[in-house]
Parts: C-alpha cells; sequence; structure tokens
C-alpha cells in the first residue's frame, strides 16, 4: 500500500457531508466537555467538513482543524465563512501531522485508522504525542468490528462471498439547498480476514430535475481494530492512563459496547 491513505471523502461525497451531517448533542457536548477537561488549544483532527469543529469554534474554543481530503477542507471553508469564522485548516494526513502548534487536547471523532494500513496508523499516534503538550489528551472514539450486524460475522468464516457485492440499483437521496439532488449508492467490494480489513466503495451522483449530471465512485479502506490491539499502538507511541470508556458517557466501557472512546494522556 502506497503512503496516501484512501479514502471516499471527496468531491460529492464532500458536499454530501457539507449538505447533511450534523452532530449529535450528546457527541458535540462530550468533546466540547472533553477540551474543557484537557485544556485548549485544541486539534480537530480529520475535521472533514466542520461538523464538530464550527460549533466548537461557535462555543468560544480555541480549535484548529486538520483533514487529509481538500475537498472537505474547501467545504469546512465555504460554511465557516457563512457563520463569521475563520478557522485555522491544514491539509495534512494523520501520519504526516506536521504543525506548528502543540495542543492539550486533540480529537479524532470516528476516523482513527480509516484508509491507512497498521503502520499508518502506528505513525499517526507518534505524530499525535508529538503535537500534545505535556499532560494532554488524546480523545477518540471507535467502532469494534462487532458493532457490524450479527450476520456479518459470517464473513470471517471461511466459505465466505470473495467478489464484490453488487451495486444496489438505487440509494438515499436528497435536495441540496441550491436544489440539486444528490445521491450515495454502497457496496463492500473486499473483505480480508486475515488483514483485518474491508474495502467500500460508494457511488456518487448528482441529479437535476430528474437528469443525472455527475456521477463519481471513490472507495475507503478500513481496518478493523479490537480493544486490545489499540491498546498495545497506544502504549508503544507511549501514552498513558488509557481509558476506554462507552460511547460519549464518560464512564468505563463495557464487554456489551461496541462503540467506545478512548482517553489517552501524554506523560506530564
Amino acid at each position: 500500500m502506497d503512503d496516501v491513505p484512501e479514502t471516499w471523502h471527496h468531491g460529492l461525497m464532500a458536499r454530501w457531508w457539507a449538505e447533511f451531517k450534523e452532530p449529535e448533542a450528546a457527541e458535540l457536548a462530550f468533546y466540547r466537555g472533553a477540551i474543557e477537561r484537557f485544556g485548549e488549544p485544541a486539534l480537530d483532527l480529520a475535521c472533514g467538513a466542520g461538523r464538530l469543529l464550527l460549533p466548537l469554534l461557535e462555543a468560544g474554543l480555541d480549535v484548529d482543524g486538520v483533514d487529509v481530503s481538500t475537498d472537505m477542507l474547501l467545504q469546512t471553508r465555504r460554511l465557516a465563512a457563512a457563520c463569521g469564522l475563520s478557522p485555522s485548516l491544514t491539509q495534512q494526513a494523520m501520519h504526516e501531522l506536521d504543525l506548528p502548534r502543540r495542543y492539550r487536547t486533540i480529537l479524532i471523532c470516528d476516523s482513527f485508522g480509516i484508509g491507512g494500513d497498521r503502520r499508518h496508523a502506528v505513525r499517526a499516534l507518534d505524530r499525535v504525542l508529538h503535537h500534545l503538550e505535556p499532560g494532554g489528551a488524546l480523545v477518540f472514539s471507535h467502532d469494534f468490528p462487532y458493532a457490524q450486524e450479527a450476520a456479518d460475522w459470517l464473513r470471517w468464516l471461511p466459505g465466505r462471498r470473495d467478489e464484490p457485492e453488487p451495486w444496489p440499483d438505487g440509494g438515499e437521496r436528497r435536495i441540496t439547498a441550491d436544489g440539486d439532488e444528490l445521491e450515495l449508492l454502497f457496496r463492500e467490494s473486499s473483505f480480508d480476514p486475515l488483514m483485518q480489513r474491508s474495502i467500500l466503495e460508494v457511488r456518487a451522483r448528482r441529479w437535476r430535475d430528474g437528469e443525472m449530471l455527475e456521477q463519481e465512485e471513490h472507495r475507503i479502506v478500513l481496518p478493523e481494530y479490537f480493544a486490545q490491539e489499540i491498546l498495545l499502538m497506544l502504549d508503544t507511541a507511549g501514552f498513558t492512563d488509557v481509558e476506554i470508556q462507552g460511547r460519549y458517557t464518560g464512564v468505563p466501557a463495557t464487554r456489551d459496547d461496541a462503540t467506545v472512546v478512548f482517553v489517552a494522556r501524554r506523560p506530564a
């Protein structure tokens, strides 16, 4: 695999995120609380189109944004300008993070490891640790493989389907602010249980007055990480005082939690 993470957050997909993706109330409150607990300045790593970043800035918090996708950052700048905001934004991959500033809190929402392999993830944690002030915290959410439907576990077993799923006939369609209609169709193109990695594809379409004007196809690489692997990577990178919390609960996770939040500190 080359050194560029492979994600689908480009073109029409970036526009979809900017048009339709809103933060959950509990999610936004949790990350705001994390910044208030661990301190500013903060960094929203993989900030996307500013779904969390812009509300945090509107709340008066000192937060910068980084994302690997230029298209997503263009959307962030557009939405920020409409709100009268001028965030500090940088286009970089997590594993290449190189900023002049150091942070008390670094957030990664639903994006740790996506697009890359384990080599990228280990390097990303090294870079994050380097960008934290002593005593600062990394806070990131993560879905375990068993967050999927039970039937999806069959793909881990011998006799699994190895060919790509067929494209669905149609997908979710929504009308944008300017009257365009965006449609997204998804399929899994491959899953490798040995490498613990799946590849998903999206077919994005733009419609106007019933006519399809544009179509794009992108794919995203999704490594599958279990808790012990992430704990080992955090320990190897040099993080301490690691907590695994339930999804935006602030209390320790249990064996029934399929989505969790890791909180890890740089030694003081």
